[in-house]
């Protein structure tokens, strides 16, 4: 217990002081960048001062819940219909196609053996890194705003579902079933309270918000480890459960209980446990093989700008005219890490992908969250935003 609770004091200081240091220096990156690279530093394989066992991987694993969640809580509808969620889709699947034979052809070089969990790596988009960037631009409510809630919107939900259908089990079939049979127990979930729910019940937990019983968050929680629970019974990843928890709660709950929720769930993710699977995600990475051979990591780097970028560029080219904005889209849709770390994480815990090939992945998606915003932002430097930044505009995580 003395050693879990040295290393627990290890990575929460990591936490509290990563945004200080960002604020303090005014640092232009993303806090997940740091919080990985100080899991790094204090990891095993550094430092030593974080050692990785069952009591801290349960945390981890909460936090990795809890990311998706509130990545399904905040799916904008508006983004994922009409002209914007057509060209996402079509933007994704294309992004996919093109991993997949990038992929293919690793292995036929005998670099790689796991071809499907790195090509859904290379499919990502790190929406809630980004969105920050979009609101203090005053873009988030614009129509580049839009779409790229849609594409980022994509990006995550793709991943994720192609996680569970293809990394969870040895036949895609009985995947999809599994699949299938889930999304109608989350119906049934996700519906069932409002029919049950009395005027009562309803009050007690509109209540709940200003006491200590917090009944509204503690169901909330309750349906988050029910669906992880469930999706892990059926074989399927259990991220898949949390992106459904968030979705659900997201499209069943009255919007003026949604935000006083969605505050306090933030509250314990990105004040607490999501931070904490960065630095432990960071201490697990074999920095070593990084160091010793960089070339892995330059290769993923410049695949994830072909299979996520490019396409977009192409694609969007009516919706998104203006040259220099649409090359600012494709490099923040090709911005990714969060979910290539849960993608690695999941994949070496398997025993599928080894700790060189999960690092340069790593290594990659930090590269992108340092170099293609800025580059991005760069390009449009000076032009007039489509909307005044100093409106009040939906909170969007900072973190991840």
């Amino acid at each position: 217990m003395e050693r879990e609770l040295i290393s627990l004091v290890v990575i929460a200081a990591i936490a509290a002081l990563v945004p200080v240091v960002v604020g303090i220096l005014r640092l232009k990156i993303a806090e997940v960048v740091l919080l990985l690279g100080l899991g790094i530093i204090c990891g095993p394989e550094v430092l030593g001062w974080i050692q990785i066992d069952d009591a801290i991987n349960l945390l981890s694993e909460l936090g990795l819940g809890l990311l998706f969640f509130l990545a399904g809580l905040e799916l904008e509808q508006r983004a994922v219909r009409g002209l914007s969620g057509k060209l996402a889709s079509v933007g994704w699947l294309a992004s996919l196609a093109i991993a997949l034979t990038a992929a293919f052809l690793l292995t036929q070089t005998g670099r790689v053996e796991d071809s499907v969990g790195i090509a859904i790596a290379l499919t990502s988009t790190a929406l809630g890194t980004l969105l920050p960037i979009i609101r203090d631009r005053g873009e988030l409510n614009s129509r580049f705003g839009t779409f790229f809630m849609g594409a980022g919107a994509w990006g995550e939900f793709g991943p994720i579902i192609a996680m569970s259908v293809l990394l969870s089990t040895g036949s895609s079939f009985a995947a999809i079933v599994s699949l299938l049979v889930f999304a109608l127990i989350a119906v049934i979930i996700a519906v069932l309270p409002s029919k049950l729910a009395g005027d009562r019940i309803r009050h007690l937990l509109d209540r709940g918000h200003s006491t200590s019983s917090q009944t509204a968050l503690r169901f909330t929680m309750l349906l988050l480890i029910l669906l992880l629970a469930i999706a892990g019974s059926f074989g399927l990843d259990v991220v898949l459960g949390a992106f459904v928890a968030g979705v659900i709660v997201r499209r069943f709950s009255p919007p003026a209980a949604e935000s006083r929720l969605q505050v306090r769930i933030e509250a314990i993710g990105f004040g607490f446990l999501i931070p904490l699977f960065f630095v432990i995600s960071g201490a697990k990475l074999d920095i070593i093989s990084i160091v010793e051979n960089p070339a892995p990591m330059l290769l993923f780097f410049a695949l994830i700008l072909l299979a996520r970028g490019v396409p977009q560029w192409f694609l969007y080219r009516n919706a998104i005219p203006n040259i220099r904005e649409r090359t600012r889209f494709s490099l923040y849709v090709a911005t990714a890490l969060p979910i290539i770390v849960a993608v690695t994480t999941i994949e070496v815990e398997a025993g599928v992908m080894s700790g060189e090939i999960a690092a340069a992945l790593v290594g990659a998606g930090a590269l992108t969250v340092l170099v293609f915003p800025l580059v991005g932002n760069a390009l449009v430097a000076g032009q007039k935003t489509a909307t005044d930044p100093s409106e009040d505009q939906p909170r969007a995580a900072n973190t991840a």
